[in-house]
């Protein structure tokens, strides 16, 4: 996970901010009693959105307690409670830190010395949860050889994280796993890519790095690839927010999913916006 899917939060209720952060507190304590303390720095807001997702489709209802944790010692926190769910993302977003901090130091990047800090969790991961890593380390592997070749297609550059975010969806639901989860988060998965892409890049423009945005409208900055492509990245996004939109009202949530459909239908297009046009009418867009 790269951090970008996060709620539009004027929208949100307040019993949804309050599920939202007690799930992302929740995850955050599970990672250290998973993958060691060390491993909790890598924690994203994704990880929050994939609990409540995964929560809910399973109809496994999440119990709230409230816990100091170190970066809050003086005051307890409500968070949700550890659980088999729970322990899945923990190890998940381990494994994704460590192979993305892997592909930074292959490229290059000051950043990928860091990855020495999940390594310990990373094994701990390997032995707990050998599919998931599997799982992440095949698409990485082939995603790498896809930009070692200079994939200049979008839909191509696109398809291994897509992929990969099918099947770890799918094997943190087992039994409740369906065409229609498969096809939403292979929709996020897609949108994640390219989230990160053009996050990237002119900064990878700049040191000469693969972005397959870059390569596809070979322009020196952002601004002036939006102007070029404008039309194409705006089909590209419209048709990933009608598949999230149908994949979505068709699958059975056991509890209230405001909280998901803040995210999905408003979260991740104000983000878009946010992205492509740097600015943010309706609400914030930080990245986490």
């Amino acid at each position: 996970m790269f951090g970008y899917i996060a709620p539009d939060r004027p929208y949100l209720f307040i019993k949804d901010e309050t599920l939202y952060k007690a799930l992302y507190c929740g995850v955050c304590r599970c990672i250290a009693k998973e993958c060691g303390q060390l491993a909790r720095t890598a924690l994203t807001y994704d990880m929050a959105f994939m609990s409540a997702l995964v929560h809910n489709i399973r109809g496994d209802d999440v119990k709230i307690v409230r816990r100091r944790c170190p970066v809050h010692p003086l005051s307890r926190r409500p968070m949700t409670a550890e659980d088999d769910v729970t322990r899945v993302l923990a190890c998940m977003n381990t494994a994704l830190a460590w192979h993305k901090l892997s592909d930074d130091k292959a490229d290059g990047e000051a950043r990928g010395a860091l990855r020495f800090l999940y390594s310990r969790g990373y094994k701990k991961v390997l032995e707990k949860h050998p599919h998931a890593a599997e799982i992440i380390a095949k698409h990485t592997a082939e995603q790498a050889a896809l930009e070692e070749r200079a994939c200049a297609s979008i839909d191509m550059a696109c398809e291994r994280t897509a992929v990969m975010m099918a099947e770890l969806t799918r094997y943190a639901l087992g039994e409740y796993a369906t065409g229609h989860t498969d096809g939403l988060s292979y929709a996020i998965g897609k949108w994640i890519y390219l989230a990160d892409a053009l996050d990237d890049y002119d900064k990878d423009a700049k040191k000469g790095r693969y972005n397959v945005l870059r390569l596809a409208y070979g322009k020196p900055t952002l601004k002036e690839a939006v102007k070029e492509g404008e039309g194409e990245l705006v089909f590209i996004f419209d048709n990933l927010f009608a598949d999230m939109r149908a994949h979505l009202a068709a699958i059975k949530f056991n509890f209230n999913h405001d909280l998901t459909d803040n995210i999905i239908l408003r979260g991740i297009p104000l983000k878009t916006r946010h992205l492509v046009y740097g600015t943010c009418k309706d609400g914030e867009c930080e990245k986490k």
